[in-house]
C-alpha cells in the first residue's frame, strides 16, 4: 500500500500514476480486501472514519478485474464499479477514463428553450442493440431534426435484456450494449453531429437482483419508508451522509466522465427527503458543477406535478429545467382514441383541455383528481412553455397499452397527423419516442429477464397493474399480455429501421414539422412568442401564436368536417388588410392526406375533419 493522489470521486477504483486507488463505503465490515483476479493478490484496505476503507494497489491496472472481500468470508463486486463485464454478479473491472480521446471541445451544450427530444432504448433501437449500431443512426436523427437524445437507463442490471429501471450498478454502463468507451464514443460522435445526450437515472430504488449494497451497509435503504418498488433510498435517515454522497457522485460522474448533457430523474415522487437541502436540488447542483460552465439540462418525472421542482433555489425550489407533462398525454390519448379508462378517467380529450395544455402546461394545478381521490398538481402560471415536456408516446405509455401498441395504431391516420402537429408546434418541448417518427409497426413491451421465481412475480405484478384498465382486466385480454421474461417479448420490441422508407409519408411529416418548428420565425422564437387559443367546435380548436413581427394560426379538427358559420371568435380573424394562407397541412398528399381545401373563404370557414393546418397572414391583393 502507498499513499494516493487526489481522487475524482469518493468511491470506486481509480487509476492513478502509481497504481489503482480503491475506496468503498462498508461500515458493516471490520476488514475489506481488494482481491485482484488476474494475480490473486489480496490487499487490505485501510479503515477510515465513517465506515470507508481505502488504499492504493501498485500492481493493479486498468482492465484488471477485482472484488471486495468482506471480513474474509464473501467476495463481492464493487458497489461503485465502473464496469461489470460478466454482469452484476461477476467481478468488477478497473476502467481508466483518461485513455479515451474526446473530440468534442467545440460542443457548447443544450439550450433548454429549443429542444426536440428523442427517447431511445439502446437495446431495441437497432437490431444489434449496441452503442456501435446506435452510433450509425446519428446521421438519420440529425437529418430528422432531433436536437437531444434521451437515453433510457443504462446502469447495469441482471439478465440479457431489460428497460434499465432495475439497475443495481449505478456507475457501470451495462455490458449488454458495449464497453464504457463505446458509450463515450456514442456521446462524442453525437456531439459532432450537433446532438445533445441526456441520461435517465433511477435514484428512487435499486433493482431486485444483483444488489449487494446491503452487504456493505444497512443504511442504503430507509428504515421505514417504502416506494412502489419496495424500500426507499435513504436520503435523510440515520447514516444517510455517505448515501447522499454516493448519488451526488453518480450524477457528476455521468456528466464529467461521459460528457453527457444532462439527466432525466425518474419518478421523483418516490425520492423522499426531508433534509433542508433536498437531494433533487443537490443532484441538480452537482450535475451542473460537473459541467464546468457547459449548460446541463435536468428533466424530472413527477407524477403529482409539483412545480417546486422547477423553481429556482432562491425561490425555495430544486432548480430542474423541465417536467414531464402526463396531463397533455392523457388528454391527447382520450381525444385520439375515445377511451378514458383507469388513469385516463379525469380527461375528456376536449378541445379546451388541449388549448389549456398548450397555454399552461399542467391541466391539474390543485383541482380534485377523481382517480386518486385527492387534489393533484400545482399552479404553473408564468412558467415558460418549453419547461414542460409533451409527448404522445413514451416507453411507459406504449407498454401500458397492454399489447405494446403505439398511438398511431390506436387512432385514425388523420387524427394522428393532426395531433402530431399539435405536439410539434405547441410551445412545450416535444419528445418523440423511438419509431414514432415513422409510425413504427413494432410494439414496445415491458421486458425484464429475471430468474424463474422473480420472473413469475414480475409477470403477475404486471398483469395486476394493467388490470386497472377494465378492458385489459378481461380474461381474453389477460391471456394476450406478453411475458416480460420471454426473449421474444424483447425481440419483438426492436425497431425495423427500414420502415423509415416503407412509411415515408409519416417520416416526412415529422421531418417537415420539426423543420417548421426550428426554422419558422414565430415557432422558433421560444421567448418572444405568446399564445392564445379558443374552442371552435365539439372537437376543433385554434391556437394563435403572436410574435413582435408576425403571427401564425394552428387550426386542429379531430372530429367531423366543421363549417364555421357564424364565427364569433376573434382569434381566427386575420390581421387587418391580410388574408390567411396555408403553409403546412396534415392533409397534404405527401403525408398520406386527402388534399387541402382553400382557406379564408369570404363567407365562412370549412374545416376538414381529422386535420390540422398552419396559416400565415399575407397582405390582400
Amino acid at each position: 500500500m502507498q499513499g494516493a493522489a487526489r481522487r475524482r470521486l469518493p468511491v470506486g477504483a481509480e487509476v492513478q500514476t502509481r497504481g489503482v486507488h480503491f475506496r468503498v463505503w462498508a461500515p458493516r465490515a471490520r476488514q475489506v480486501e481488494a482481491v485482484i483476479e488476474e494475480s490473486g493478490q489480496r490487499a487490505v484496505l485501510a479503515p477510515e472514519d465513517g465506515g470507508y476503507h481505502s488504499g492504493l494497489v501498485a500492481e493493479a491496472a486498468a482492465g484488471h478485474r477485482y472484488r471486495y472481500l468482506l471480513d474474509g468470508t464473501r467476495a463481492l463486486p464493487d458497489p461503485a464499479s465502473r464496469f461489470q463485464p460478466e454482469g452484476p454478479n461477476g467481478p468488477s473491472e478497473i476502467v481508466d477514463p483518461s485513455v479515451f480521446t474526446w473530440r468534442d471541445e467545440a460542443w457548447r451544450g443544450l439550450d433548454w428553450r429549443r429542444q426536440i427530444i428523442y427517447e431511445l432504448h439502446v437495446g431495441t433501437f437497432t437490431e444489434e442493440g449496441t452503442w456501435a449500431a446506435a452510433r450509425q443512426q446519428l446521421q438519420a436523427l440529425t437529418d430528422l431534426g432531433i436536437t437531444c437524445i434521451e437515453l433510457l437507463p443504462v446502469a447495469d442490471f441482471v439478465g440479457r435484456f431489460g428497460w434499465g429501471y432495475d439497475g443495481v450498478d449505478l456507475f457501470a454502463p451495462t455490458r449488454l450494449y458495449g464497453t464504457p468507451d463505446e458509450m463515450r464514443r456514442f456521446v462524442d460522435e453525437a456531439h459532432a453531429y450537433g446532438l445533445g445526450v441526456i441520461l435517465d437515472v433511477v435514484y428512487n430504488h435499486f433493482g431486485p437482483e444483483g444488489n449487494y449494497l446491503g452487504e456493505f451497509s444497512d443504511s442504503f435503504v430507509h428504515p421505514t419508508r417504502v416506494t412502489d418498488w419496495g424500500a426507499a433510498t435513504n436520503f435523510d435517515g440515520p447514516g444517510c451522509g455517505p448515501v447522499r454522497e454516493f448519488f451526488l457522485a453518480n450524477a457528476s460522474y455521468w456528466i464529467d466522465e461521459f460528457h453527457l448533457d444532462g439527466l432525466r430523474l425518474d419518478a421523483t415522487q418516490d425520492i423522499h427527503d426531508a433534509s433542508a437541502d433536498h437531494i433533487i436540488a443537490a443532484v441538480t447542483r452537482r450535475a451542473r458543477e460537473a459541467g464546468q460552465g457547459r449548460p446541463i439540462y435536468v428533466i424530472a418525472e413527477n407524477e403529482p406535478q409539483k412545480v417546486k421542482l422547477m423553481h429556482s433555489p432562491e425561490q425555495g425550489g430544486y432548480g430542474v429545467d423541465a417536467l414531464w407533462n402526463d396531463d397533455f398525454h392523457h388528454s391527447a390519448m382520450v381525444a385520439m382514441t375515445g377511451r378514458n379508462e383507469a388513469y385516463y378517467t379525469d380527461y375528456h380529450g376536449k378541445p379546451q383541455e388541449l388549448v389549456s395544455a398548450a397555454k399552461h402546461g399542467f391541466l391539474y394545478q390543485g383541482q380534485r383528481y377523481l382517480w386518486q381521490r385527492k387534489r393533484r398538481g400545482t399552479p404553473t402560471f408564468g412558467i415558460p412553455g418549453p419547461r414542460f415536456i409533451h409527448f404522445l408516446d413514451n416507453h411507459d405509455q406504449v407498454a401500458n397499452s397492454g399489447r405494446g401498441l403505439r398511438c398511431h395504431m390506436l387512432t385514425s391516420p388523420g387524427r394522428f397527423r393532426a395531433m402530431s402537429a399539435l405536439l410539434m408546434l405547441a410551445p412545450q418541448t416535444p419528445l418523440i419516442f423511438q419509431g414514432q417518427e415513422f409510425a413504427a409497426s413494432s410494439p414496445f413491451f415491458y421486458f425484464a429477464d429475471h430468474r424463474d421465481g422473480l420472473a413469475r412475480n414480475v409477470r403477475d405484478g404486471r398483469a395486476e397493474f394493467l388490470a386497472q384498465f377494465r378492458s385489459l382486466a378481461q380474461p381474453e385480454m389477460q391471456s394476450f399480455l406478453p411475458d416480460p421474461a420471454d426473449p421474444g417479448t424483447f425481440i419483438r420490441s426492436k425497431l425495423n429501421l427500414a420502415e423509415r422508407e416503407l412509411h415515408r409519408p409519416v417520416y416526412r411529416m415529422y421531418r417537415d414539422l420539426i423543420a417548421l418548428r426550428r426554422g419558422d420565425a414565430v415557432f422558433s422564437n421560444a421567448q418572444g412568442t405568446t399564445l392564445d387559443g379558443a374552442v371552435l367546435g365539439p372537437e376543433s380548436f385554434v391556437l394563435r401564436f403572436f410574435s413582435p413581427d408576425d403571427e401564425r394560426l394552428l387550426v386542429v379538427n379531430l372530429g367531423r368536417d366543421l363549417q364555421l358559420e357564424p364565427a364569433p371568435e376573434p382569434l381566427i380573424a386575420p390581421p387587418e388588410g391580410c388574408a390567411w394562407h396555408v403553409i403546412w397541412s396534415s392533409e397534404n398528399p405527401i403525408y398520406g392526406g386527402r388534399g387541402t381545401s382553400p382557406w379564408d373563404y369570404e363567407e365562412s370557414w370549412w374545416i376538414p375533419g381529422h386535420s390540422a393546418v398552419v396559416l400565415v397572414p399575407r397582405a390582400r391583393r
